[in-house]
């Protein structure tokens, strides 16, 4: 896609190329100067100063193998005084609740970031347009048929990929 956006980009100086991640439609940001192979070395981090310092492979305490992550959390007393009295203590009564809570919303986590997906890109590629406001509504409130019906007359490319990323967003919770 690199490749692609730099030849755009070089066709067209003035034009303005937007990117954005499939999964959360946030924007992606690409050096475009050099050459198209100086871009994809920066994309893929083979240049001379992407290399690992000594500190950064220096391993620190915990299971890094494992995938644990330290971190802050920051609770109540009484919520500390409840999860040190839990079997295996804090650690492992929080890991339990997140994926007890993981399990259980499943399908409204799927719609939430459906309709964040969504709004991320038509705002940023629709924002101007007409029905935006009403399409945005909609999304929120899961209305298929007015978040269609407000988008039809946005350019083809950016209503069907407004409406594929929607499509989570109408969904009931529990599918």
């Amino acid at each position: 896609m690199a490749r692609f956006v730099k030849a755009a980009a070089d066709r067209n100086p003035s034009s303005s190329i937007l990117i954005f991640d499939d999964e959360t439609s946030e924007l992606i940001e690409v050096d475009l100067r050099g050459t198209p192979a100086d871009v994809v070395r920066r994309l893929t981090g083979n240049t001379p100063d992407s290399a690992p310092s000594r500190t950064e492979r220096r391993r620190g305490p915990g299971r890094p193998r494992l995938g644990v992550v330290a971190r802050e959390v920051t609770l109540l007393p009484r919520h500390w005084d409840w999860l040190n009295s839990q079997r295996g203590g804090a650690s492992v009564a929080l890991r339990r609740l997140v994926d007890d809570a993981r399990r259980t919303n499943v399908g409204a986590d799927r719609k939430r970031r459906s309709q964040e997906t969504t709004y991320r890109f038509i705002y940023a590629m629709a924002g101007d347009r007409a029905g935006f406001e009403e399409a945005t509504r909609a999304i929120f409130a899961s209305d298929r048929d007015r978040f269609e019906s407000n988008t039809r007359e946005w350019p083809v490319d950016i209503r069907n990929h407004a409406r594929m990323l929607a499509a989570g967003a109408f969904e009931a919770p529990g599918n």
